[in-house]
């Protein structure tokens, strides 16, 4: 990091569940996102959320170098990356349990590496991302380019290669009405609905935002260790937009290196539940406004929520018998989180 031919210490993390052939693309391009291999040392971290797909075993066969963590249950993502920084010795071993309780009892178990092996920085990748040519370094430029840097994120393409939004405003209530009443696709790209300009993504200079999304986010060591991990209490969805908030609450940037490319094929594990993951996504949505906003704004929160699932339930008597009995369901579920 002082000198151009100083080796860069990186830990890759990422979190799989029954997306084995996704993640054994994701693993193979890790490698292409540096051009000078000699300069790096890599170590990369797959954390299995109990996949029943021969996850453990492929990585296990196929990519020997990685450190595997293979859990018993389903723990969600923030757990599960929590896991791999408590292994690297990011985390402490003894740590609030209010903050992480999924994670301690795995933490216990744990071999935790030696100081002398955390890296500089961690890069988390989804495990439906590919790196592209070069991406990793153009990360590490942008994250160390600043002091106060904290945190970056690339330009995320479809695997069309189609624009991905990949950094947002924090959420308010009119990105809530539009996610239940969509508008014009003008203002469902603008800056009322939390977007940044796609012609920012096409520039060549990193640009600030309020959050960059979880499908690949570099992160300085020290930010880990003095603000902490991911909060547990989001068992899937929101977490990065909370973590950037203490982020940013302690002082540090958090910016996109458009320069910087990664392929994302969106969503691989969450669409494999789609109704629980609707009501996890507004669960989470619940947790992150309570914490941020006060009693006004949660009161006419709720009322966007309830009018939203009052349409979408109407909307699900077209749907066939059993599709609309799941619908049902998770709106009925959602309306029950509002009442608690």
């Amino acid at each position: 990091m002082d000198g151009k031919d100083a080796v860069r210490h990186l830990s890759v993390v990422l979190v799989s569940w029954n997306v084995k052939d996704w993640l054994r693309r994701a693993l193979a391009s890790i490698p292409r996102g540096v051009s000078s291999p000699e300069h790096w040392r890599i170590s990369v971290w797959v954390v299995d959320n109990a996949s029943s797909d021969g996850t453990p075993e492929m990585v296990r066969s196929e990519f020997p170098h990685v450190h595997l963590i293979a859990l018993e249950e389903n723990l969600g993502f923030a757990a599960a990356n929590n896991i791999a920084l408590f292994a690297q010795g990011l985390l402490p071993g003894e740590s609030d349990p209010t903050l992480y309780p999924r994670s301690r009892p795995y933490v216990r178990r744990m071999h935790f590496q030696p100081p002398d092996a955390k890296p500089e920085a961690v890069l988390f990748l989804n495990p439906d991302a590919e790196v592209q040519p070069h991406a990793i370094e153009r990360l590490w430029e942008g994250l160390f380019a600043h002091p106060r840097t904290g945190m970056v994120g690339p330009h995320l393409v479809y695997g069309d290669g189609r624009h991905q939004p990949s950094a947002f405003r924090f959420p308010g209530l009119i990105q809530t009405f539009l996610d239940f009443f969509p508008l014009h696709p003008r203002v469902y790209a603008s800056r009322l609905n939390g977007r940044y300009g796609a012609t920012l993504f096409q520039g060549q200079a990193p640009f600030p935002v309020d959050f960059i999304l979880g499908a690949a986010m570099l992160v300085r060591r020290e930010v880990i260790e003095t603000v902490g991990g991911f909060d547990e209490g989001y068992w899937l969805y929101c977490e990065e937009m909370d973590w950037a908030r203490r982020i940013r609450k302690a002082g540090w940037e958090i910016r996109v290196v458009p320069q910087a490319l990664v392929v994302h094929h969106e969503g691989q594990s969450s669409r494999q539940f789609r109704e629980r993951a609707f009501v996890a996504l507004w669960e989470s949505r619940l947790r992150y406004f309570r914490r941020y906003h006060g009693p006004w704004f949660n009161t006419l929160l709720r009322g966007i929520i309830r009018l939203g699932l009052l349409k979408r339930y109407w909307a699900a008597y077209r749907l066939p018998p059993e599709e609309r009995k799941r619908h049902i369901r998770a709106y009925t579920q959602i309306l029950d989180l509002l009442r608690k």
